[in-house]
């Protein structure tokens, strides 16, 4: 008597395998966009605290530029976002960090192409912080992690 695998018996471990493999790299692309959307978060708080110490020596967030905050709109191949500032009003000033999905930054596995933004206050304080979605209206929230699905 023979013994051995039947052929149905292997191709179902192998859809079994290869499932629990698709999830499994799922969840981990998912991780991975949340460390760096904590990046980004990290990046633009530090860009909130110049801009607010820009505000304390010129009683205004007119003028401020990015090269104070130290920033540039260039994807470097060693970052996955851009940093930009605007709408920079005399009481408030927005920070953006732009996902770079191609180009120097557009490192593998490519990202969602969303924006995340970060407006300070006259305080120094955070005023509201969101996303752009792809349905290409802002999502303000407090969960960056949401828009990384």
């Amino acid at each position: 008597m023979k013994r051995g695998f039947t052929l149905i018996e292997l191709i179902v471990v192998i859809i079994i395998v290869g499932v629990l493999a698709a999830l499994g790299l799922s969840q981990y692309s998912l991780t991975v966009e949340k460390s760096r959307v904590a990046e980004a978060r990290v990046r633009i708080s530090a860009m909130s605290k110049l801009a607010y110490e820009y505000y304390l020596n010129n009683g205004t967030f007119v003028g401020i530029s990015n090269e104070y905050l130290g920033i540039d709109a260039t994807c470097y191949p060693t970052d996955y976002y851009r940093y930009v500032q605007n709408v920079a009003t005399a009481s408030s000033v927005s920070l953006y960090a732009y996902r770079c999905t191609s180009g120097g930054g557009g490192k593998s596995p490519p990202g969602p192409a969303y924006i995340l933004r970060w407006q300070v206050n006259l305080n120094g304080s955070l005023l509201q912080e969101g996303y752009f979605n792809a349905g290409g209206s802002w999502v303000m929230t407090s969960d960056w992690g949401g828009c990384c699905r």
